[in-house]
């Protein structure tokens, strides 16, 4: 159960069994929760009223499916590096809704250092991502940006080690 007490607990305030049943859950979104029980030891009641609270708590945010990129169609991934000279809100209010409204766009992060921002895209082809950056700059000014080929996935969306 998600709470700051200090029975068993780090500072995020999971338990040991909060931690059980969310390296189940990334391991395995679609088990029954049946299944997640029985994995964890624990009865189904106990574990669908931790679940419940891990969401209202925001511990959990959203249950998905991963795809494999490449038999999706979109095997290519770029990753764009972005530096600003302009740092006022209105800026970087119009470059997180270019952000969000991008579906190739599927990470993006705001960093600290030399680099402002670094966004991750998946697109068809080398010309799918033209028509993309072209796109992207047609929406706001940019000062600096630099694109790079991933050419091998090594790890891809591991579990956070809870």
């Amino acid at each position: 159960m998600v709470s700051d007490n200090a029975d068993g607990r780090n500072g995020s305030g999971l338990d040991d069994a909060d931690r059980a049943i969310l390296r189940v859950l990334q391991a395995d979104a679609s088990l029954s929760l049946e299944r997640v029980a029985r994995k964890v030891g624990m009865s189904k009641t106990a574990v669908w009223n931790r679940i419940q609270r891990l969401h209202a708590a925001g511990v959990i945010l959203r249950h998905t499916v991963i795809l494999d990129p490449a038999k999706a169609g979109i095997p290519e991934t770029f990753f764009i590096s972005v530096r600003t000279n302009q740092h006022d809100a209105g800026w970087a209010e119009k470059f997180e809704k270019a952000v969000q409204e991008l579906d190739q766009i599927t990470e993006a992060h705001r960093l600290a250092g030399e680099i402002d921002y670094l966004l991750k895209v998946q697109v068809e082809s080398t010309k799918a991502f033209d028509a993309f950056y072209q796109e992207l700059i047609g929406r706001i000014s940019l000062y600096s940006v630099s694109s790079a080929l991933s050419m091998q996935v090594m790890k891809r969306g591991g579990p956070l080690a809870v």
